[in-house]
């Protein structure tokens, strides 16, 4: 099974398992991000200059990683997610082919503890916290959840301050940006649609091209 399929399949899943009141309240917090798209960061846009923790409490500086060589950044919501987790696993599937071609990935959550999730999946790669989605609202990818939806998202046992560490209740829009050493964005994927994700064959196929 593919990446493809296998987010398809967590989509049918999930609309098995929920009810439809839950699935119209998740598809509303789709309607939400549709607007902000507009705003986020577009190919030939620089990024902003950054500094995370990862998943041993190290600070890591953006600059650092773009000398290395081309950078990959995936924003994801959370552990929480299973489309996160789909995506997540996928990437370190990947992560020899994006290294090989000279690429770099990080992943990007507004979670406060990744370790749990690098350890839990067997990531191998750079996992940054981004505390009230500071950087993310730089990329111009952060959506809130409007009150009256949150019950339904506690109703599945998604509290988001528990993971956060505060209740703005605020979320990345997930998105992948493929970014060169001089942090000028080639490629970006951001989609109001939670269970769309970026292939990472795709991210293989265009790092390859951007290597010739």
């Amino acid at each position: 099974m593919n990446f493809s399929q296998s987010l398809k399949l967590a989509q049918k899943n999930l609309s098995e398992q929920l009810s439809v009141e839950v699935l119209e309240a998740l598809e509303s917090t789709k309607f939400i991000s549709s607007k902000i798209i507009d705003r986020s960061l577009k190919i030939g846009e620089i990024i902003p200059d950054f500094v995370l923790s990862n998943q041993n409490r190290e600070l890591i500086h953006i600059q650092r990683l773009l000398k290395k060589g081309n950078l990959v950044i995936s924003f994801y919501r959370g552990s929480w997610c299973p489309f996160c987790s789909l995506e997540l696993k996928a990437l370190e599937q990947a992560l020899p082919a994006i290294n090989s071609l000279g690429g770099t990935l990080v992943a990007i959550s507004p979670q406060k503890f990744v370790d749990s999730t690098y350890n839990q999946e067997e990531l191998s790669f750079e996992m940054l916290v981004d505390r009230r989605n500071q950087v993310a609202r730089k990329f111009g990818i952060v959506f809130k959840i409007p009150e009256e939806l949150r019950i339904y998202y506690e109703n599945i046992g998604i509290y988001l301050p528990r993971y956060n560490g505060e209740e703005s209740f605020e979320l990345p829009i997930p998105a992948t940006f493929i970014v060169n050493q001089d942090g000028k964005i080639h490629y970006a994927f951001v989609d109001s649609d939670y269970s769309h994700r970026l292939d990472p064959v795709e991210i293989v196929t265009i790092l390859r091209k951007m290597a010739v």
